[in-house]
């Protein structure tokens, strides 16, 4: 590969590096260009590790105005060689997975937590009560980004007694069917053999709010206090942002991690696929819907609101699955012309359907 040689590749080894990622910056070391993954980003310059070290290079050159490629970290890059000045990151190699949510501004543009990642943990605090609502949000834009979600419930020990800790596992898992879900102690050390063992190979994103206790989990994990600390506030269990910017660690034994910051919002993002995945067993029932178009509001021979009735489906999920598909809707039609046009005249045939009955109602009451 150029003049970098085989040895000098195996410092890429803990951080993922493998034949396919090979493969893909061969165009690349025939143009001499260093190939390295990003370690953190920030404010338009970034950390790169490398055959030969961790550089810091410039992403400036990468196309910035298309906020779906940017540097991000996680990526795997082709840098300028030692001695070029200043050091650019010249592209980023095909992702294979990335976290994407909806940016916290006015904008339709998606904001890239994280990219080339295996497992996304999401981090839930057991010091405050649980939003379940939140956790599926985070579930669908974990499932959309084709990585492995698992939900960690943190501080673990905070709650007094087994059969507690029992039926709040099982409020999560029923919130997330398909996903593991494990309750750890940071504390005690309960859980924390198993979580080591899935983290231990590929890449780890762990998100979830400030106070969840992401940077004391990151600090086991990685076997040092590679991240500040702070406790969280008494009153409402929250935290402040000890974690300001995305950083990527290699773990001791093995596997990558890849830290965040405490997330305030967790809009989606062309998540379609993913809500679909965490109210799998609602997608399932509407099969069953006497109406292929069935919108699981009023309509005759619907499936899901049977299951309602029967006890079978908790509201509250049906209602979150309704939330959750109208904002994704609402987020993919305004970058898609088609399917605005699609959903005002759904909203003008549903309004004449109105009317109609309407209508027809007035002249039953004046017969």
């Amino acid at each position: 590969m150029s003049s970098i040689s085989a040895s000098s590749l195996h410092a890429l080894t803990p951080y993922g590096w493998d034949e396919g990622w090979a493969t893909a910056f061969a165009p690349y070391a025939a143009q001499g260009l260093l190939p390295g993954r990003v370690v953190r980003v920030d404010r338009g310059l970034c950390d790169v590790v490398t055959p030969v070290g961790t550089v810091r290079a410039d992403t400036e050159f990468v196309v910035p105005r298309d906020p779906m490629r940017v540097v991000c970290t996680g990526d795997w890059v082709a840098v300028d060689p030692e001695g070029a000045d200043p050091r650019y990151v010249r592209v980023f190699l095909p992702r294979r997975t990335a976290f994407v949510r909806s940016a916290s501004s006015k904008r339709s543009e998606g904001q890239i937590l994280a990219a080339n990642v295996d497992h996304v943990v999401i981090a839930v605090s057991l010091a405050v009560e649980l939003d379940l609502a939140r956790i599926e949000r985070f579930l669908a834009l974990a499932w959309e980004s084709g990585a492995q979600p698992l939900v960690v419930l943190t501080k673990s020990d905070l709650v007094p007694d087994a059969v507690g800790l029992s039926y709040l596992v099982q409020d999560v898992e029923t919130t997330a069917p398909g996903v593991p879900v494990l309750p750890v102690s940071a504390t005690t050390g309960d859980g924390l053999d198993v979580l080591r063992a899935i983290v231990g190979h590929g890449t780890t994103v762990l998100l979830g709010q400030s106070g969840a206790g992401k940077s004391t989990l990151a600090n086991v994990l990685l076997g040092r206090d590679a991240m500040e600390v702070q406790s969280a506030r008494d009153v409402d269990g929250k935290g402040r942002h000890t974690t300001t910017t995305r950083n990527l660690l290699a773990l001791p034994g093995g596997g990558v991690l890849i830290d965040t910051p405490g997330l305030r919002g967790v809009g989606l993002w062309d998540a379609g696929s993913g809500v679909g995945q965490v109210f799998s067993e609602i997608e399932e029932l509407a099969a069953r819907c006497r109406f292929h178009d069935c919108a699981h509001g009023a309509e005759p021979g619907c499936a899901v609101l049977a299951a309602v009735e029967d006890g079978d489906l908790p509201e509250r999920r049906l209602e979150s699955y309704r939330k959750l598909l109208r904002e994704n809707q609402y987020i993919v039609a305004k970058t898609d012309a088609r399917l605005r046009a699609e959903i005002r005249r759904d909203w003008k045939r549903k309004g004449a359907d109105g009317r109609a009955a309407m209508e027809a109602k007035r002249g039953r009451l004046r017969q």
